[in-house]
C-alpha cells in the first residue's frame, strides 16, 4: 500500500476512533449525572431506547439499501463504456469490459456497496433515534376518553399514534430515496446509465429496477394520502379550523380515491419491471396526480358555489366543533363567567373591608426595581440579581405580597486578572442569599423597605435563610468542583473575606484517573486532569442552569421562561413549572407557537444548594403526563407528596395564562354566528412604559374577590376591545389552596363604558396639576418613569393604580417617589399610597386636591393636599390637627371607617371661621 494511503487509512480510524470516544464519554457522564440524581431509570429507558430505535432503523435501511445496490450489480452485467480521465487534458474512452479485465477482481462492488450502504443507513438511524419520544409517546399513549366525530377516533390516535405513522412515512420516503441514490450510483458507474447521451441510455435491467422502486414510491404515496385523511382535522382556511364542508363531501372520499389510484400505479410500476419503457410510468404519474390535480381545481368551485353564498349555516356545524376543540385544548371550557356590572360605590369603609386588598396594591414594578436591586444589593460586582420574581409569605401574621430576588454568582464580572480557572470553576462557586421587598412599601428616599437583605441574610420580620449558597440557579451553565483542596469563597465580610466548604449531596463524584479523564474530555479541558486540587472527596456539579437542567432530564416537556425562588425551612429551592403541548388536537386553533394543546402539567422543585430535582404532577387528569408516567413509572410524584409548606408557594404560571388569554381573545365567543362575524373579538390593553407603548402583561394580586369572605392570591390581566382601549372584562386565575387553578372571565356590562389602563394613563398625563409636575421633574436633570398601572376591582369597582418612579438622567437607581391613582372620574397623586387614597376617598369638596402630600413634623395641616381652598386663620388649627393626627393614625391601622369620620371632622373644622378674627 502507497504511503499515502496508509496516511489516508489511519487518518480515517482516528477520526472513527475519536468520534466514538466522543460518544461514549458523552454516555458515561449521563451515566454517572443521571445515577447521581435518582434517575437512572430515566437514563436507561431513554438511551435504550435511541439504542432500539437506532438499531432497528440502522438495519432495516442498510438492508434495503445494500439490496437495492445488490440488485443493480447484478442488473448491470451488459456494460456500456465510462468515460475515464487520465490527464487534465486529455480525456479518452475505455471499454468498460475490458477496463474490468483489466483491474481483475481489485474492484469489490460489494464491499463497496456494503460500505455506502452502513454509511447511508446511519443518517436514517440518527434522525428516527433522535425521535425516541415520538416512538415511546405512540406504544404507550393513553386514551384522552374523548371520540372525535369525523372518523370516529379517540383523541388520543391524533395525539400519538398519528405523529409516529408520519415518522415511519417519512422514513420509508427517505429509504426509497437513499435504495434509489446507491442504485443510480451502481448503474453509473458499471455503465448502465448513460447521462451523456440524449435521451439517456439506460439499460433494461436498470429500467426494471428503477420501475420497482417507484411503485414502491406509490405506495408511499398511498400511505401519505391515507394519513392525510386525518391532516384534513389540522388546517384552517382562516375561518374554521379543522374539518370544513369542502373537506367532508371533496377531500374526504377524495383522499380515499388517490390511496386506491396510488396502489393501482404501483402495481402498474411493478409490472413495468418486466415490460420496460417509460409509458406506463408515465401513465402512472398521471393516474395519480392527475385527479389530485382536478381536486385542488374543483375545491374553489365548490366553495364559490356551494359554501360562500350562505357560509355560515354551511359552515356552522364545523364552527362548532372547532370553539368547542379550542376550549377545551387549551383548558377554556371551565372559565367561570360572572357578570361585573361596575355600580358600585367606593368608599372609606369599603376600603376598610377590603383592607388585605387595598395593603397589597403592588407600587414596585419589577422593571425598575431590578436596577435598585442591584445598585443596593448586589454588594459585590460579581454577584447578581437575573430578574424580580412575585410571590407571598405570611409575615408577621398577615398574608404579604413581595417581590424577591436571588443573588447569583456572575465569574463573568471577575477582575481580567481574577479571571483563573481556579476561581471560576473552584473558588467562586456559589451565590449568596437573596434580596426581598414588599411590594407596597417604601422608605423616605423612595428606595425599597427590604424584608431581607445584605450578606449575610438580615431580615427584620422574622423570615430566615440559614443556608443562603446557590449553587443552582438561572446564570449561565458553569461547572464546579466543590470539595476540593481549594475552599470555596462564600460571602464578603468587610474588607475580609469568608471561606467554606460544601457539606450538601449535590454533585457527581470526581476523584481519580478515570473519571478525571472522563470530565476533562467532556468539558475539554485538561485542567481536571492535571489539578491538583482534585482530592478525594470532590465532586464535580454540571448543568447548574435550572432550566437547562430540567430540559436534560425532561426533553419532553416544555419550560416556563420564568423559573421563581421560594425560601423553605431555612434553605432556598427553585419552582419551575412546566408545560405537556401538541400540535395534533383535532380542530383546535394553533397559535403563534404552532400548538393547539397545552396543560400545566409538572411543577418541578430544584434544590438551590444540592441540585435535587424532583418532577411534580399538577394535572393528573392530562393523558399526556398520564403517557410519559407510564414511560418513566419512577420519575414523577403526585403533588400531595409535595411538601405543604412549598405547595403554599404555588402560583399559576404567567405563560400559560397568557397562551390561554390569547386563545380566549377569539374563543370566549361560543355563539357560531357571534364567532363567524367575529363581533366580539377582544385584545389586550397598551399601556405606556419608557416612552414606549406596550402590551400590558399579567399581574399577581392579592385581592378578595366579589362574594369571598377573604383575600388570596391571583393572576389577572383585563380585556379590552379589539382595536379600542376601554375595558371589557377582566380574566383571573386563582392560585391558593383548593381553588389553584380556577380560571374565571368578570365580564363588564356593555351599557357602561370603563376606563383601560391606556386612557387612564392618557387622563393621568392630561391632569393640568401632574403633567405640570412632570415635566418639572423631567427638566431638572431626572427621567420620569412611570410604571405598571394596576386595575384592582374591589367590591362592585375598579380602582386605578400607578407608581411614578424618579430616575437620575444617567443614573440606574429608580426611586418610588409618588403614587397615582384614580376612581370614577377623579385622578389623584400623592407621597403615599395612603396619602392618595386618602385624597381620593377623603369626603371633600369638588374641588377636592390634585396632589396629595405627606405633612411631616407639623404641629398642624396646611392643607390636606396643594391646591387647597382653606384660608389661615379660619378655624382652630389645633383641634384641625388633631383630627388629621388621628385620621392618619386610622390609615396606618386600616380602619378607613375612622378615617372617614376624622375626614369629616377636619372639614367641618376647617370650615369654621376663626375667633380671632381679622
Amino acid at each position: 500500500m502507497r504511503p499515502r494511503n496508509i496516511l489516508i487509512v489511519v487518518a480515517a480510524v482516528v477520526i472513527v476512533a475519536l468520534l466514538a470516544l466522543s460518544f461514549l464519554d458523552q454516555l458515561l457522564v449521563d451515566y454517572l449525572w443521571y445515577g447521581t440524581l435518582g434517575f437512572a431509570g430515566v437514563f436507561n429507558t431513554t438511551v435504550g431506547a435511541e439504542i432500539a430505535i437506532f438499531l432497528v432503523v440502522w438495519l432495516v435501511a442498510f438492508s434495503a439499501i445494500f439490496v437495492s445496490g445488490l440488485v443493480a450489480i447484478g442488473g448491470s452485467r451488459d456494460r456500456e463504456r465510462l468515460r475515464v480521465v487520465r490527464r487534465p487534458d486529455e480525456m479518452v474512452e475505455v471499454n468498460l469490459p475490458e477496463l474490468i479485465r483489466a483491474l481483475g477482481e481489485r474492484v469489490p462492488w460489494r464491499v463497496i456497496v456494503a460500505a455506502g450502504a452502513a454509511l447511508l443507513a446511519l443518517f436514517a438511524a440518527q434522525g428516527e433515534a433522535a425521535s425516541w419520544d415520538t416512538y415511546l409517546k405512540g406504544l404507550y399513549g393513553v386514551p384522552f376518553g374523548i371520540v372525535e366525530q369525523a372518523f370516529g377516533n379517540d383523541i388520543g390516535f391524533y395525539i400519538f399514534t398519528v405523529p409516529l405513522l408520519e415518522e415511519m412515512r417519512d422514513l420509508f420516503l427517505m429509504l426509497i430515496v437513499l435504495s434509489a441514490g446507491m442504485a443510480i450510483a451502481v448503474y453509473w458507474a458499471r455503465g448502465a446509465l448513460d447521462f451523456k447521451e440524449t435521451p439517456p441510455r439506460v439499460s433494461p435491467g436498470a429500467a426494471g429496477h428503477l420501475s420497482v422502486l417507484l411503485g414502491l414510491f406509490f405506495i408511499q404515496r398511498a400511505m401519505s394520502y391515507w394519513l392525510g385523511r386525518f391532516d384534513l382535522l389540522l388546517h384552517t382556511d382562516g375561518v374554521v379550523f379543522g374539518l370544513r364542508y369542502v373537506d367532508r363531501i371533496l377531500w374526504q372520499p377524495g383522499l380515499w380515491l388517490l390511496v386506491a389510484l396510488s396502489l393501482v400505479a404501483a402495481v402498474m410500476c411493478i409490472y413495468n419491471a418486466r415490460e420496460g419503457g417509460l409509458r406506463i410510468p408515465v401513465a402512472a404519474f398521471v393516474i395519480v396526480f392527475g385527479p389530485a390535480l382536478i381536486m385542488n381545481f374543483i375545491q374553489p368551485v365548490i366553495e364559490r358555489l356551494w359554501v360562500k353564498p350562505d357560509e355560515l349555516r354551511v359552515e356552522k356545524p364545523y364552527l362548532e366543533r372547532n370553539i368547542a376543540a379550542t376550549r377545551h385544548a387549551y383548558k377554556l371550557d371551565t372559565v367561570d363567567v360572572k357578570p361585573f356590572a361596575g355600580q358600585g360605590k367606593l368608599t372609606p369603609a369599603a376600603l376598610e373591608q377590603d383592607e388585605a386588598t387595598v395593603k397589597n396594591i403592588r407600587l414596585w414594578d419589577p422593571r425598575p426595581l431590578i436596577d435598585t436591586y442591584r445598585q443596593l444589593q448586589e454588594i459585590r460586582t460579581y454577584y447578581d440579581f437575573r430578574d424580580v420574581d412575585i410571590d407571598r409569605y405570611w409575615i408577621e401574621g398577615k398574608y404579604t405580597e413581595v417581590m424577591l430576588s436571588p443573588r447569583e454568582m456572575n465569574v463573568d464580572q471577575l477582575p481580567d486578572t481574577a479571571q483563573t480557572w481556579v476561581n471560576q470553576h473552584l473558588k467562586f462557586t456559589h451565590g449568596a442569599g437573596l434580596a426581598m421587598s414588599p411590594v407596597n412599601k417604601k422608605d423616605t428616599e423612595g428606595l425599597p423597605v427590604f424584608y431581607i437583605k445584605n450578606i449575610p441574610a438580615v431580615s427584620d420580620v422574622g423570615l430566615k435563610v440559614d443556608q443562603p449558597a446557590l449553587y443552582f440557579g438561572e446564570a449561565r451553565d458553569n461547572y464546579a468542583v466543590v470539595d476540593s483542596a481549594t475552599p470555596e469563597f462564600d460571602y464578603p465580610k468587610g474588607a475580609d473575606n469568608v471561606f467554606s466548604y460544601y457539606a450538601g449531596s449535590g454533585g457527581v463524584p470526581v476523584a481519580g484517573f478515570f473519571r478525571r479523564l472522563l470530565f476533562s474530555i467532556f468539558f475539554r479541558d485538561i485542567n481536571l486532569l492535571v489539578t491538583e486540587n482534585i482530592v478525594a472527596k470532590s465532586k464535580i456539579m454540571i448543568r447548574r442552569n435550572i432550566k437547562d437542567r430540567i430540559a436534560y432530564i425532561a426533553p419532553f416537556l416544555n419550560i416556563d421562561r420564568d423559573p421563581y425562588s421560594v425560601i423553605l425551612n431555612g434553605h432556598m429551592v427553585w419552582i419551575v413549572d412546566c408545560y405537556t403541548t401538541s400540535d395534533h388536537y383535532p380542530y383546535s386553533q394553533r397559535n403563534a407557537d404552532g400548538i393547539n394543546y397545552i396543560r400545566n402539567s409538572v411543577k418541578v422543585v430544584v434544590d438551590a444548594y444540592s441540585g435535587a430535582t424532583d418532577f411534580y404532577v399538577s394535572d393528573a387528569d392530562d393523558p399526556i403526563i398520564k403517557t410519559w408516567e407510564r414511560v418513566f413509572p419512577a420519575m414523577f410524584k403526585p403533588m400531595s407528596a409535595m411538601p405543604p409548606d412549598l405547595r403554599a408557594h404555588i402560583r399559576y404560571p404567567e405563560d400559560f395564562f397568557l397562551i390561554q388569554a390569547d386563545t380566549y381573545r377569539t374563543y370566549h365567543m361560543t355563539d357560531p354566528q357571534v364567532f363567524y362575524n367575529r363581533e366580539d373579538l377582544w385584545g389586550f390593553p397598551r399601556e405606556s412604559y419608557a416612552g414606549q407603548t406596550v402590551p400590558m402583561q399579567p399581574y399577581y394580586v392579592i385581592m378578595r374577590l366579589p362574594g369571598q369572605s377573604q383575600a388570596e392570591y391571583m393572576l389577572m390581566l383585563p380585556m379590552t376591545p379589539s382595536g379600542r382601549d376601554n375595558m371589557i372584562s377582566w380574566m383571573a386565575a386563582r392560585c391558593d389552596g383548593a381553588d389553584y387553578g380556577h380560571l374565571f372571565e368578570y365580564s363588564f356590562s356593555k351599557d357602561k363604558l370603563f376606563y383601560g389602563p391606556y386612557q387612564i394613563q392618557a387622563r393621568i398625563n392630561q391632569n393640568p396639576e401632574i403633567s405640570r409636575q412632570l415635566s418639572l421633574w423631567n427638566q431638572e436633570g431626572s427621567k420620569v418613569l412611570l410604571g405598571n398601572l394596576l386595575v384592582i376591582p374591589i367590591q362592585d369597582s375598579l380602582l386605578y393604580v400607578e407608581p411614578l418612579f424618579i430616575r437620575a438622567e444617567n443614573g440606574q437607581l429608580p426611586e418610588l417617589q409618588r403614587v397615582v391613582a384614580s376612581y370614577s372620574d377623579r385622578v389623584v397623586m400623592g407621597d403615599t399610597l395612603d396619602l392618595t387614597m386618602a385624597a381620593l376617598f377623603q369626603n371633600a369638596a369638588p374641588q377636592a386636591p390634585t396632589i396629595a402630600k405627606a405633612i411631616a413634623n407639623e404641629s398642624a395641616p396646611q392643607s390636606i393636599a396643594q391646591g387647597g381652598n382653606v384660608a389661615a386663620g379660619k378655624a382652630d388649627m389645633q383641634s384641625a390637627a388633631q383630627h388629621y393626627n388621628r385620621a392618619m393614625d386610622a390609615i396606618r391601622a386600616g380602619d378607613w371607617t375612622a378615617f372617614g369620620a376624622e375626614m369629616k371632622a377636619l372639614g367641618d373644622e376647617l370650615s369654621k371661621p376663626s375667633d380671632s378674627g381679622h
